[in-house]
């Protein structure tokens, strides 16, 4: 197979420069992800005087040590609960990600409970939805570790309690599909959020900590009348001895942990994990945050960010002359097959009907797709029209989106108009989307989109028989600042347009997580049933 050589100048000042930006923009990204870690552990003396661990103390011990963890939608919210960034704390109320337990490769989503008692953010419902669609499409158990407030009621928005109506929806759905619910109620699971325990196959509840009711002790005296205390209505002791919802028992969390543990090793899951010998990319990874300019209308030649991702950098392209702005080809991931598309430019009929074709190529052979978004949209124009570029648009378009494969897509530049569909983008289901911290995503770049707008309102202004430059200069401003205020990682991250910010550095390890994830969906094959687990 041929190996792509390194153009790259790792020394020369554009490369610094690009490197520099790429930094810049990453230590944003952490910057926030460590806003929301701060603020949760400094609830740890809290927690400590309960006997409680915090909410990713939790995670630690559930998880498997020294396994991956691929922790998804860190930004979710970001800037939505106050429009100073440096002050917003993402994630909406809760951490999740996808990693290992007692061996198994699981969903797992924890309340963050050390922000807020956990009450549940409004993009924190969405980012909620989001890890149980990833979890079912993806056929991962789904383990929860519960602690919750619910949500803020003085805050309280119709819309937010029938879509909460889909997350318990979800958990019945997940059961049905043969896809284990297992459940750590570590604390409050209270009023509809109740379901939320009381939807699982597995639970486990803490002694003295664990509170699961409808109605708690100030509505049902409000709307009974009735007094109870919170251990009388809806205790762990009571839960467990009384009414048969909870399944074990724990003195604490750590003893909760070790049970949830048992659970899954005991559980008779597919634990396939076939690794394969490969040579790592001959060149080096940490030269991919050099190689995107910050001024994305300067080219790129994308080869050089596979030459960073492929097993020895070898990557064998399909039609490399054929629409040739359109990069296609075959690689080998930790020694998996993958194809992978990407854009050196705008995509033109040529290719989009190389796109096509090689799409269906890998749903033939069962090949895996990547595609590395880099495109100011499909080409445009009057020749380009005669072409059939709306024809050959929709083939691809058409091919993306009934591809038997998984796709995974990982905005690294660019993902403009219709060609953020053509390349796969949030709005057409890849398995998998993620962001480089420079991605821009935008309907069109705010130039150009105040550029059309200016020269429709001057259409407009010269047959009232005045054209007022102020005005159209003022337009053309706020255009721009609109499209750009709305087109970067930190807007469409946090409002959950993709699974999460990565570090470009990052993106052979986490693309080789997110094809395994992908590839034990496919070969798995729960026990489905007509009905979920009930609760006795």
């Amino acid at each position: 197979m041929p190996t792509i050589d390194s153009t790259l100048a790792p020394s020369s000042e554009v490369f610094a420069a690009n490197r520099a930006h790429m930094l810049g923009l990453l230590e944003q990204v952490r910057a926030h992800e460590e806003r929301t870690r701060t603020k949760s552990a400094a609830a740890g003396e809290r927690f400590a005087a309960r006997g409680q661990l915090l909410p990713r103390e939790r995670i630690a011990l559930l998880l498997d040590p020294g396994a991956p963890f691929l922790e998804l939608c860190t930004l979710a919210g970001l800037g939505m609960d106050t429009p100073d960034l440096s002050k917003s704390v993402p994630g909406g109320g809760i951490v999740a990600g996808i990693g290992f337990v007692s061996g198994i490769r699981c969903m797992v989503m924890a309340s963050d409970s050390g922000i807020d008692a956990g009450a549940l953010q409004p993009m924190g419902l969405e980012k909620l939805l989001r890890v149980q669609e990833l979890a079912l499409e993806n056929r991962l158990p789904y383990v929860q570790l519960v602690e919750s407030a619910g949500a803020n009621l003085l805050e309280y928005r119709v819309e937010d309690f029938i879509r909460g109506g889909a997350t318990f929806r979800n958990l019945a759905r997940l059961s049905a599909a043969g896809l284990p619910v297992v459940t750590v109620t570590h604390g409050s699971s209270t009023a509809g959020g109740a379901y939320q325990t009381g939807l699982s196959d597995y639970i486990v509840m803490v002694r003295d900590r664990t509170r699961a009711f409808l109605a708690g002790p100030p509505l049902l005296k409000a709307a009974t009348g009735e007094i109870a205390t919170e251990e009388e209505l809806g205790g762990a002791v009571m839960h467990t001895s009384v009414s048969g919802l909870g399944d074990y028992l724990a003195e604490d969390d750590r003893d909760a942990l070790r049970i949830a543990r048992n659970i899954l090793a005991n559980i008779d899951w597919d634990r396939q994990h076939e690794r394969r010998d490969f040579e790592p990319p001959r060149c080096d990874g940490e030269e991919l945050l050099g190689v995107m300019p910050a001024d994305l209308k300067r080219p790129v030649d994308m080869r050089q960010v596979i030459a960073r991702i492929a097993d020895g950098s070898d990557f064998l392209e399909f039609g490399e002359n054929y629409g040739s702005a359109t990069v296609c080809g075959h690689f080998r991931l930790e020694g998996w097959p993958v194809g992978v598309i990407t854009n050196n430019g705008p995509i033109d009929s040529a290719g989009a009907n190389k796109a096509a074709h090689f799409i269906q190529a890998c749903c033939q052979s069962g090949t895996p797709l990547l595609y590395l978004n880099n495109t100011t949209g499909f080409m445009v124009g009057k020749a380009h029209e005669e072409a059939g570029i709306i024809k050959h648009g929709s083939r691809m378009i058409q091919a993306v989106t009934n591809a038997t494969v998984p796709q995974v897509t990982v905005y690294c530049g660019a993902s403009y108009g219709a060609g953020n569909y053509g390349m796969c983008g949030r709005g057409f289901a890849p398995r998998f989307c993620f962001s480089w911290p420079n991605a821009r995503t935008a309907v069109m770049g705010g130039e150009q989109a105040a550029g059309t707008m200016r020269m429709v309102t001057e259409a407009a202004m010269r047959r009232k028989g005045a054209v007022d430059e102020a005005k159209l200069d003022d337009l053309s401003r706020r255009i721009v600042e609109r499209f750009d205020s709305q087109m970067s990682v930190f807007t469409t991250s946090a409002r959950l347009l993709d699974d999460g910010v990565i570090d470009p550095r990052d993106t052979r390890a986490v693309l080789a997580e997110a094809f395994a994830i992908c590839r034990e969906a496919e070969a798995r094959a729960p026990r489905k049933m007509q009905f979920s687990v009930a609760r006795p």
